[in-house]
């Protein structure tokens, strides 16, 4: 025998890529259809565009090599430069042609179209399922743009720039660019999530107050996307009150701003994109919203950017499910394909259960934030209040989780070979905490969801309210709700404590609720069936689905 016959590659399976991310969801293409989308065939291309070989390949290339920073040039004069890979641009640029960033604000009301978030909400998932560092930037741009619309001199200069699909990576006045990226900077050292012990002081310029200009000094531990042509900070105002302020990367003359990038972080994932630390000496800005509701005010984008956070595990999610699909169908074990071995059956479905209701909810969620722009007035539809203000902090909580535990589990799907550094199943794991931490970690949000139920009680009443139909068909559910009813009602203290608790069940009853009124029944059955037993999730693959049609399941979520 020949040397080389000792090195025979066979029962080895490349990952999946050329393939239409969107032609190949059913459960997706179902969803839009329910929320009434005109745009499946941009959908389609969109699909294809991120599903082609050369766009997996731009994501690793982002991943592999990750940004760096210059502080100075040659000559010693400061410049802050962050230098990505060619391939980070050429995701941004796609991303950017395909509105990403912010489809639902370019279509005004006068063009009809009422899905516009649901139809954003697919565009992030697509795309996120390759290549998730880029999503940061698309995320806090989308995020900003309702609060600077309130803003009407400084949206007469901005506006079209943010809304712009056509991409310009030149770090340049904001005056002289085609299009601009907004980032944030909320966290310090000594805070963290708590944005009140924030210690970075804005004076004005000559007048106090909103439209104003300030010099910011300080120092922000987490600084998003330093690159950005403009950031949202939160910062101190002599009267001891917190501000919210737009601050540019360059000033109007083009020099830079005193905005001075100490570092960029080195992140367990998320490594195509920066994120930075800086310090602020005298740093010009003006204070959007009024003086004293900074918090409020960058509260309100971060709704947007928990939203993005769902969306964004779920794609992760989806992902996870597709790659563990395709390559079960083909490896081989102990005679037959490996998606045909009853274990591995059932931790597939698991994960294909639980994505399908993750992109439900997620799809549902966005479809309130359209009934709200319909309206004008957030207050005039109370129940996308309910929805947003509990289940957006909700969303995010559970499935940001959900996302880490089963990109683990992904991964052990695959065996070694997902475990590899070379292979996007280990990029997807490494993804997946990021969601659960930025914009909030999981306490942060069970105590949002709390503060909602506490200060306004209504809400937790109107979307129980909601369920009713489901509820009273079923009767695991119909025992779901009444202890739902019950929990809200403990001692302050003793609620805070089993928060997890609350949120987590109201997010499994609204996800049951959604299968059994969009998905098919056996889907909806087997979610509920699995997710009120005893042993859910103690460990993936713990089901008892003797009558379910796997076979259809998996069809569903991944057609062979």
């Amino acid at each position: 025998m020949e040397k080389s016959s000792t090195h025979i590659v066979s029962n080895q399976f490349d990952e999946l890529q050329d393939y239409n991310l969107f032609e190949t969801d059913t459960i997706l293409k179902e969803i839009l259809h329910h929320y009434h989308s005109e745009l499946q065939a941009e959908h389609a291309v969109f699909g294809e565009t991120v599903g082609r070989a050369s766009f997996f390949q731009a994501a690793d290339l982002a991943n592999r090599h990750t940004p760096e920073l210059s502080r100075f040039d040659a000559r010693g004069r400061r410049i802050d430069h962050v230098e990505f890979h060619p391939a980070w641009h050429q995701i941004m640029q796609t991303n950017r042609q395909f509105n990403v960033h912010g489809y639902p604000f370019t279509h005004c009301k006068s063009d009809h179209i009422k899905s516009a978030w649901v139809d954003w909400a697919t565009k992030f998932y697509l795309t996120g399922q390759v290549e998730a560092g880029n999503l940061c930037p698309h995320a806090m741009t989308l995020g900003c743009i309702p609060l600077l619309q309130r803003e009407p001199k400084l949206w007469a200069e901005i506006g079209e720039k943010l809304l712009s699909s056509e991409y310009d990576a030149r770090d340049i006045p904001i005056a002289q660019k085609k299009s601009i990226w907004i980032g944030m900077g909320m966290t310090e050292k000594q805070g963290g999530s708590d944005v009140r012990a924030n210690q970075t002081i804005a004076k004005p310029v000559d007048q106090s107050g909103r439209g104003e200009a300030y010099l910011l000094t300080g120092h922000k531990w987490f600084f998003s996307v330093p690159m950005s042509d403009a950031h949202l900070v939160v910062a101190q105002t002599e009267h001891e009150r917190i501000g919210c302020f737009f601050v540019p990367r360059r000033l109007a003359d083009g020099s830079l701003n005193q905005v001075h990038v100490q570092r960029l972080k080195e992140k367990v994932g998320n490594r195509s994109n920066s994120s930075s630390e800086v310090e602020f000496l005298n740093a010009w800005g003006i204070m959007i919203g009024e003086e004293g509701r900074g918090i409020p005010t960058i509260i309100e984008m971060a709704n947007y950017t928990r939203l993005t956070c769902s969306v964004g595990s779920t794609a992760i999610l989806r992902q996870a499910l597709v790659q563990c699909l395709a390559y079960t169908r083909q490896r081989q074990t102990f005679g037959k394909a490996l998606a045909e071995q009853p274990l591995m059956q059932a931790v597939l479905a698991d994960l294909a259960l639980e994505t399908e209701a993750a992109l439900q909810l997620s799809m549902h969620l966005a479809s309130h934030y359209d009934q709200m722009a319909e309206q004008d007035n957030l207050n005039e539809n109370s129940l996308s209040q309910a929805w947003i203000r509990l289940m957006t902090p909700a969303a995010k909580f559970w499935i940001c989780k959900r996302a880490v535990e089963l990109t683990g589990e992904a991964m052990e799907v695959l065996g070694g070979n997902g475990y590899v550094d070379n292979g996007i199943m280990a990029r997807l794991f490494r993804e997946a905490p990021v969601n659960t931490i930025w914009e909030g970690s999981g306490n942060i949000m069970c105590l949002d969801v709390l503060r909602a139920i506490q200060r306004e009680s209504e809400l937790i009443e109107i979307l129980l309210a909601s369920f009713s139909e489901e509820c009273a068909s079923h009767e695991i559910l119909k025992i779901e709700r009444s202890k739902l009813y019950e929990m809200q009602m403990l001692p302050p203290d003793q609620l805070q404590f089993q928060a997890r608790t609350l949120v987590t069940r109201l997010v499994l009853l609204a996800q049951s609720v959604l299968m059994v009124r969009y998905s098919e029944s056996y889907v909806a059955e087997a979610f509920i069936q699995s997710r009120y037993s005893a042993m859910h999730g103690r460990v993936v693959g713990m089901l008892n689905l003797s009558q379910a049609d796997i076979q259809r399941l998996f069809d569903r979520a991944l057609a062979s």
